[in-house]
């Protein structure tokens, strides 16, 4: 089979890759395009494949919602030049969406859907690309934020109708201020009883009577849960009130989930 010039930039176009690139692979497949690229496909992931042990330090975070459903994924590559690319923004997006038809959960290995659109990005850049993490969440509503970067982002999860721009508010929130959970029940109660131990002994030593050291020991753990836990902590959008009190009537928040990229 004969092919052309244009059969040369179709197949570039597709790929992402260098003419001569193209142009062997159209000869060593008889001109047919559909087997030419699966020809490219098969022989820069070859070469890739070794490379997967270089470091990944750099890439983004995405995140799809859809009804019920909310997925977040993190993909890393190498540099912050490919993680900015609208072709891996778009390649990131795309895996966040796939996540969305798996099982509730946390994952860390890609379906071979998600696999085959993350390997365009590889032999395109000949970085090595993966998928670090994902999460998938199900029931009730949610709301969503990623930071411009696409390097933090969060995703809450409620019971009960809540304006979209609160919840995206409150995962702005969620990733600035980094809760250790949603409120005092989710705090080790050996951690809650450390930092009350501490404020006992703390005013005994300044010689308090045992009645003010109670005291003081239970101001240590409220501001304790006031700064970490995200219902008590002070909402970002508005200091003069806490998040708990700018949920509508009716709305409890059952999870969140922040992802810093790396961490």
């Amino acid at each position: 089979m004969s092919f052309t010039a244009q059969d040369v930039m179709a197949l570039r176009n597709k790929t992402g890759l260098g003419m001569m690139d193209c142009k062997k692979a159209l000869a060593e497949n008889g001109g047919d395009p559909a087997k030419a690229e699966e020809w490219l496909r098969a022989q820069r992931k070859g070469k890739m494949d070794a490379r997967t042990e270089r470091a990944t330090g750099e890439g983004r975070i995405a995140i799809s919602v859809a009804g019920d459903r909310a997925a977040m994924v993190e993909i890393r590559t190498e540099t912050d030049f490919t993680a900015n690319t609208d072709a891996f923004v778009q390649m990131a997006d795309a895996v966040a969406q796939m996540a969305l038809t798996l099982p509730e959960g946390a994952f860390d290995s890609a379906t071979p859907e998600m696999t085959r659109r993350i390997d365009d990005v590889r032999l395109t850049t000949g970085e090595n690309v993966n998928l670090a993490r994902g999460i998938v969440m199900t029931g009730g509503g949610f709301g969503h934020y990623l930071h411009f970067n696409g390097k933090r982002a969060a995703i809450v999860q409620v019971d009960g109708a809540a304006p979209a721009d609160l919840l995206k508010g409150i995962c702005q929130h969620i990733v600035f201020h980094d809760p250790r959970g949603i409120d005092e029940k989710d705090i080790d109660a050996a951690d809650l009883a450390r930092i009350r131990s501490e404020g006992m002994e703390e005013a005994r030593a300044s010689g308090k009577p045992a009645q003010i050291a109670e005291k003081i020991a239970e101001g240590k753990v409220r501001k304790f849960l006031e700064e970490s836990t995200l219902l008590n902590q002070k909402y970002v959008l508005d200091e003069s009130k806490a998040v708990r009190e700018v949920l509508p009537k009716g709305v409890t928040i059952r999870r969140f989930v922040r992802y810093t990229l790396g961490a």
